[in-house]
């Protein structure tokens, strides 16, 4: 997790993507969530993924981490196809996923959560070295090593969900609502560490409900309603007041 220079444009060329999503199909039934969704990501770069609830949201990222099948569109990872990947496959590749609700091993503790965190691993001296890097960026739970996950608080239980999709080492960190339900200092810190974990060299892709907080954090937005996109464009020129009015579909 050592700091990588930020992607820069080189004349009119853009970076080569991290990963593409296109034409992206979600369906339950006969019902579409998520349908035609495009997503392009840069290396190094925080993205946003917002709209009100039901947007399509949630469900854009379990396809993308191959929790849900898809009815149709393309996913390319890395330059590689991972379309029809199975979703312990793209953790290998480097795709780690922060579901929402924090959903940690409640009856294990702090300490064997991580090392499930890097189940696919098995250099334990670098495992120990991640472990202790990790501590440094959320020191609480360096003092919760033995812990049991269930009797922490909310806001070191999403420290924790992140910590653990840390010690995979992705390229890509895929997290869905992680303020939710948090006291407001926590939420700070929750949002610093996702700055922080760009600045270490880990790409990130966030759903957050918190749109105006989003935005700040983000380098691109995309925003989702009726599970389509309505709008992006690059973080800094994302007008908060505009995405609601998408959000009601004013000017979708």
């Amino acid at each position: 997790m050592s700091a990588v220079e930020m992607p820069r444009f080189e004349g009119a060329r853009e970076v080569e993507p991290l990963l593409e999503i296109t034409g992206l199909r979600v369906t339950y039934g006969r019902i579409a969530a998520v349908d035609g969704v495009d997503i392009k990501i840069e290396p190094g770069r925080i993205v946003s993924l917002v709209g009100s609830n039901g947007a399509g949201k949630t469900t854009t990222l379990a396809a993308l981490s191959g929790l849900l099948p898809l009815a149709g569109g393309s996913i390319r990872f890395a330059g590689e196809d991972i379309t029809g990947l199975a979703a312990e496959l793209r953790v290998g590749r480097g795709i780690a996923h922060v579901p929402e609700r924090r959903r940690v091993f409640a009856g294990m503790s702090v300490r064997e959560n991580l090392l499930l965190g890097g189940y696919i691993r098995d250099d334990k001296a670098d495992i120990e070295r991640d472990i202790e890097a990790l501590t440094e960026l959320f020191p609480i739970l360096g003092k919760r090593m033995r812990q049991l996950a269930g009797t922490l608080s909310g806001g070191e239980q999403q420290m924790l969900a992140i910590a653990r999709g840390l010690m995979s080492r992705p390229s890509l960190l895929v997290m869905d609502e992680p303020t939710m339900g948090l006291a407001p200092q926590m939420i700070d810190v929750v949002l610093d560490s996702i700055q922080e974990i760009r600045n270490r060299g880990t790409t990130v892709l966030l759903v957050e409900q918190n749109a105006v907080e989003a935005i700040r954090l983000s380098d691109h937005v995309y925003v989702m309603r009726l599970g389509r996109i309505v709008h992006e464009d690059v973080g800094s020129r994302i007008d908060p007041e505009r995405v609601k009015a998408f959000y009601m579909g004013i000017e979708a």
